[in-house]
């Protein structure tokens, strides 16, 4: 079987398409991809550094997988000689199989949910990427820059509305009766509103109750933990927001 000769068809500015044996091939293709590499690389890289479950390989490997995705739909409506297939039909199943990554994520650790963000970012990422493989470009710029701001900067402007986002807190106490009220009296004495507390039930002389809080400004949990440590038998747990 001969092998297909390779002749340059045309060079048309940045884009320049190949034959090979009757199927065109454009670098475009490549620089779609590794636009995906870039825009799912730099919202997995934050999620990377907080580490979390889904990180930079994974969300620029979403982005390529779904950019691919897009092109082959292409692909198939330009080669296809039946019916005129439908080309958005390949994109949505990305859209709603990326669900098995994002349960994955999402992790209950006692009365907290965690993963939630990191979800929503690789579904984010799959979108980009379907806008990529799309040529929407400025569309997937846009998104990557926004989503990037959201993870980034609204996750330090939260800190600063009271009320808006809720603190957990895990502390290790002696399983005896009235530590619950000691440290209800702390947060009182801090202006700190209880949301939620939930105690592992037990039978063990120490336990672990959780907490979901509301801090005043000028008050964080640095502040709380150090006032909660003057409590005996007290001890805070790391737990990362």
């Amino acid at each position: 079987m001969p092998v297909a000769a390779i002749k340059f068809i045309a060079v048309e500015e940045w884009v320049l398409e190949i034959d090979m044996g009757g199927v065109p091939v454009s670098w475009e293709i490549i620089i779609k991809l590794v636009l995906a590499m870039v825009f799912g690389g730099v919202i997995g890289l934050e999620r990377e550094i907080g580490n979390r479950p889904a990180g930079f390989r994974t969300h620029t490997l979403v982005c390529m997988g779904a950019v691919l995705v897009m092109m082959t739909s292409e692909f198939l409506l330009e080669v296809s000689s039946l019916a005129l297939p439908d080309p958005a039909r390949l994109g949505a199943q990305v859209i709603s199989g990326i669900g098995f990554l994002g349960a994955g994520t999402i992790l209950k650790d006692g009365s907290r949910v965690r993963g939630l963000t990191t979800a929503a970012s690789l579904w984010v990422v799959a979108c980009i990427g379907l806008a990529i493989g799309a040529g929407f470009y400025w569309g997937a710029l846009s998104a990557t820059l926004l989503s990037y701001v959201t993870l980034v900067l609204l996750k330090k402007f939260e800190g600063y509305v009271p009320g808006l986002k809720d603190s957990e807190l895990s502390l290790e106490i002696p399983n005896v009766p009235g530590q619950i009220a000691q440290i209800t009296n702390v947060l009182a004495e801090l202006n700190v509103r209880v949301r939620d507390i939930k105690v592992d039930p037990g039978e063990d002389d120490r336990t672990v109750a959780f907490f979901k809080l509301v801090f005043p400004p000028g008050v964080d949990k640095r502040i709380l933990g150090a006032e909660l440590s003057r409590l005996e038998g007290v001890k805070l747990l790391e737990d990362d927001d």
